[in-house]
């Protein structure tokens, strides 16, 4: 029961999060994308729990672009393209595939999923008294 408690909320702050961003930066949002935040949200985050802790960070944020991609096609195949729903449509945007997403957003994805990876470790970690992150870096100075 604490492990459904806790990936409820976490998914919860996905879920929240991707809503208000989407609604800050186009002015307004749609509850599907309430429910793929929240599915994204824990997956990047659960590849701490999949991947070991010195894995480089850049490349947790690379994974992460990736699965939030894989994850946007998925929900675009089915709410754009079977449910014609039109939540969204790159078509216009470069490199772009069937409209549902592009290189530019997956790049965003990429920045997003360093933002999404400090968040759910920080929130396991001072919440859920999961163990403290610890990080490596490519690029160390």
């Amino acid at each position: 029961m604490k492990q459904i408690l806790k990936y409820l909320f976490l998914f919860l702050i996905g879920g929240g999060a991707y809503f208000l961003i989407e609604v800050a930066s186009r002015g307004y949002s749609h509850w599907t994308m309430f429910i793929l935040g929240g599915i994204c949200f824990i997956a990047v985050g659960l590849l701490n729990e999949i991947f070991p802790w010195n894995m480089p960070f850049e490349y947790q944020c690379l994974i992460g672009g990736g699965t939030i991609t894989g994850l946007e096609l998925i929900t675009g195949i089915i709410v754009n393209i079977i449910l014609k729903w039109h939540i969204w449509d790159y078509s216009s945007m470069p490199l772009n595939f069937i409209g549902q997403i592009c290189l530019p957003f997956t790049l965003l994805w990429v920045l997003l999923s360093a933002l999404i990876i400090l968040l759910d470790d920080y929130i396991r970690y001072k919440v859920f008294k999961e163990e403290k992150p610890k990080y490596k870096f490519l690029f160390k100075r």
